[in-house]
């Protein structure tokens, strides 16, 4: 949704390379990935495939799944915070949801489309709540639902930032009555809520009123435009606590558990690095008071979740182990890990230079995606469990894959590379499913009856086996579905 994290994300200067977006459609996603280190290190390259993705037949085991479109608030399109927790285990579903009112802020449309955008809710009844926002014609955004229905996300206030000239943002949390609460800023202009609890623990980043480099401060805000320094919250009972830094000025609280350790990442020092432009980053685990720095694979840039996708706030589970990427010595490449009890564990590849983390379950089980050959551009899905690497392949002609969920019962969920040549083609990106170690399968090939929503990204998978995904229409408009198992398939 926010989106001034199209530009390089951890090179960044003081001119902005185009105007900041606000609320255009933030996509994570297999399609956005990102050179995210020095400008020294490959860059990617698209997969150019010779023929179009042509559905295969499906084995009659796989499970077949009814779509349900959220629709829009009377706008033409809805999206979703994919990395985040858009979907709880009870079936509600959170998303970005357009509205048919000009957006007073963007008058030459240099966001995603024009339109205020709301968060929803679609509750367990089926229903869709408008989640509004704070008081004036603003935007919202909701990011993380929990299992008892609590939502915290973000919303614009009416007010412009004067140290950046942008418009002020504002963590939130949005109660099980579906009232919206402002959780306020620790003296800055502006806040952002990215994860919470059932326990009404709210976890964000959150500016202070000490001036900053920007160029340091905005890593932590999304790249979005900042002037003092960013420090990771916890908010709970009405108060807002700084949770503190690993040594340096800034930093961001992304996930929260259940016993409520946070786990976000932070600046260690204030020096940049020749390698990236920024001091040091590493992730860090909150548990009772106490911040602890994980530490890093040897290079200058560690953090929980992707750094190809920058972060995920399902990076933590119960048992507090943590899913991260780090660069190695030099920052010249990077590999997924995983934290537990108080060691790191290079997470390797499939054989090639590269692997991120996206997410990780209560069964210590790690998805994302590994190269599989220096020699090649391309990747492919795996999932990391008890010290192996599965390689969950592609779909046929698709030459690349990422996972982004696995649920209890090994189901996982993700999204394919460029799959065609032609890049106005509905089927150019699709999303996939998997389990158990079975062929991965496009996921619009398990869709019944069949939609004219074409599925391009895979979001997250609940243990109820429900998967929220994007999809577009055929006149391109884009929708956020959920997908429903069919009994008795």
């Amino acid at each position: 949704m926010v989106a001034a994290i199209g530009t390089l994300l951890l090179i960044v200067s003081t001119a902005q390379a185009k105007p900041p977006q606000r609320f255009g459609r933030f996509r994570a996603s297999e399609r956005d990935r990102i050179d995210l280190t020095s400008s020294n290190l490959r860059q990617h390259r698209s997969a150019k495939i010779s023929r179009p993705a042509r559905p295969v037949p499906v084995p009659p085991e796989y499970p077949r799944y009814r779509l349900v479109d959220l629709g829009t608030l009377g706008g033409p399109n809805s999206g979703v915070w994919g990395f985040w927790a858009p979907l709880n285990n009870r079936g509600e579903v959170i998303a970005q949801l357009g509205t048919p009112f000009p957006d007073p802020y963007d008058p030459n449309c240099l966001n995603f489309d024009c339109f205020v955008w709301h968060g929803g809710v679609r509750e367990i009844n089926g229903v869709i709540t408008n989640l509004g926002a704070l008081p004036g014609v603003n935007s919202s955004a909701p990011i993380w639902i929990t299992d008892n229905g609590l939502i915290a996300g973000l919303s614009e206030n009416g007010l412009i930032d004067p140290l950046t000239d942008f418009p002020q943002l504002r963590a939130v949390l949005w109660n099980q009555d579906r009232s919206i609460v402002d959780l306020g800023t620790l003296g800055g202009n502006s806040s952002m809520g990215l994860a919470a609890n059932s326990r009404s623990q709210v976890v964000g980043v959150a500016l202070n009123a000490i001036e900053e480099n920007p160029d340091f401060a905005q890593v932590m805000m999304f790249f979005l435009p900042a002037a003092t320094q960013a420090r990771a919250f916890r908010w709970q009972n009405g108060f807002m606590q700084d949770l503190g830094t690993l040594g340096g000025n800034d930093a961001a609280a992304w996930g929260v558990n259940q016993s409520g350790q946070i786990v976000g990442f932070s600046f260690t020092n204030t020096t940049p690095n020749e390698t990236t432009g920024i001091p040091t980053l590493h992730p860090f685990l909150w548990t009772n008071g106490t911040m602890q720095d994980l530490g890093s694979l040897g290079g200058t840039l560690s953090i929980s979740g992707s750094l190809d996708h920058f972060g995920s706030t399902r990076a933590v589970n119960e048992s507090g182990e943590v899913a991260g990427t780090s660069t190695l010595a030099g920052d010249e490449v990077w590999h997924a890990f995983m934290w537990s009890n108080g060691t790191m564990i290079d997470l390797g590849t499939l054989g090639g230079s590269t692997s991120d983390a996206l997410a990780i379950n209560n069964k210590s089980q790690v998805v994302g995606r590994a190269d599989f050959s220096p020699d090649s551009p391309y990747h492919h899905a795996v999932v990391w469990c008890n010290g192996s690497i599965q390689d969950l392949g592609i779909v046929d002609p698709c030459k690349n894959s990422t996972a982004t969920s696995v649920n209890s019962a090994n189901q996982i969920v993700g999204g394919l590379g460029v799959c065609t040549d032609d890049p106005s083609d509905p089927t150019y990106f699709s999303g996939f499913y998997t389990e158990k170690g079975k062929t991965m399968v496009d996921l619009n090939t398990l869709i019944t009856p069949a939609s004219e929503i074409h599925l391009t990204d895979a979001w997250t998978i609940n243990n109820r086996g429900e998967i929220l995904a994007n999809g577009k229409l055929p006149d391109g408009s884009e929708r956020v579905a959920l997908l429903v198992p069919v009994p008795g398939r």
